[in-house]
């Protein structure tokens, strides 16, 4: 079998760039953003017994559903082998070190999500990634991410081709016919109570 070459984004995350990433985002300011996204996001569905991240960095979304569903197993999948360390430190955590282009569950999840990372794909790679999301998934799939209704990179830091905006939730249901919207929402970057980027979240079901 043919060894997948590495993309440009791939090695950009799993070099300096991903190790400087994690030292940013550390806080229980970011934690509770994340808290509020995931209680707004998941408010009206229930039974979820266990869930895997597609691209987890350091842990902050896994720690913040955690505090929200203490009963929860938990996956992650991350690239960069610093984040990776850091989420093996979180108990009863299941750490699958590697890119979210390749395959890594081994079984089905009630949930898959990803929070600012599907931006940070190569377009041409989404294909991939779409397809390891929803053949992971049992039941739900939340996508948390910078949306635009038409696809457009940005720069990134001083980087080109380092983070695209699209509308990757409308994307997977076009591809999945079996996917409908639950519900969706935004978190403001100005709002004082939760800090958290301008994101885009979707809720979609397998029905």
């Amino acid at each position: 079998m043919t060894k997948r070459v590495i993309s440009e984004q791939e090695k950009f995350w799993m070099g300096d760039f991903g190790a400087q990433y994690n030292d940013r985002n550390i806080g229980n300011d970011l934690i509770k953003g994340r808290k509020h996204l995931f209680r707004s996001a998941l408010r009206t569905v229930g039974g979820i017994t266990n869930a895997i991240e597609f691209g987890a960095n350091i842990g902050l979304n896994i720690r913040a559903l955690k505090r929200l569903y203490p009963e929860i197993n938990l996956s992650a999948i991350e690239i960069n082998k610093e984040a990776v360390d850091r989420l093996l430190e979180i108990d009863d955590l299941i750490v699958h070190q590697g890119s979210v282009l390749d395959i890594h569950a081994k079984k089905l999840y009630d949930l898959v999500f990803s929070v600012g990372v599907l931006i940070h794909i190569n377009p041409n790679d989404l294909e991939n990634v779409y397809q390891n999301i929803y053949f992971s998934s049992s039941r739900y799939i939340l996508i948390a991410e910078y949306y635009s209704p038409k696809p457009t990179s940005v720069p990134y830091r001083g980087y080109e081709n380092k983070l695209f905006k699209r509308d990757f939730a409308g994307e997977l249901l076009d591809k999945y016919v079996d996917l409908k919207l639950i519900d969706y929402g935004f978190c403001y970057h100005r709002d004082p109570k939760v800090p958290l980027d301008d994101i885009t979240w979707f809720l979609l079901e397998k029905v």
